[in-house]
């Protein structure tokens, strides 16, 4: 349980730029999926369920001007930054540990 800061910057201009924390690595990138669910449905608003695959996730990440993660280190007590690839990659650990669970 490492405490998170996801700052993203989805337009060109500065004032686009926000954040949100959230208390672990998990359920930043649980946020993230929920703000692309989010974006569907406003996208979509008559339709009654949200599908997507994983490809289009990352898509809609790869559009924003800037994403990463701040992610706090215990031993260092400092927060460490990572990239959009690497939130692409726990986003895909995430899924795929989901997928395993539904399908048990």
């Amino acid at each position: 349980m490492s405490h998170t800061i996801l700052l993203v910057q989805p337009g060109a201009r500065p004032e686009t730029r926000t954040f949100c924390d959230y208390e672990s690595v998990n359920e930043c990138m649980e946020g993230m999926c929920k703000s692309y669910e989010e974006y569907l449905r406003r996208l979509y608003p008559n339709k009654l369920t949200i599908e997507y695959e994983i490809s289009q996730l990352f898509d809609f990440i790869d559009t924003m001007k800037d994403i990463c993660c701040l992610v706090y280190q215990k031993t260092t007590k400092t927060y460490a930054p990572f990239n959009k690839e690497w939130i692409k990659d726990k986003i895909y650990v995430l899924l795929r540990s989901s997928a395993s669970i539904v399908s048990a």
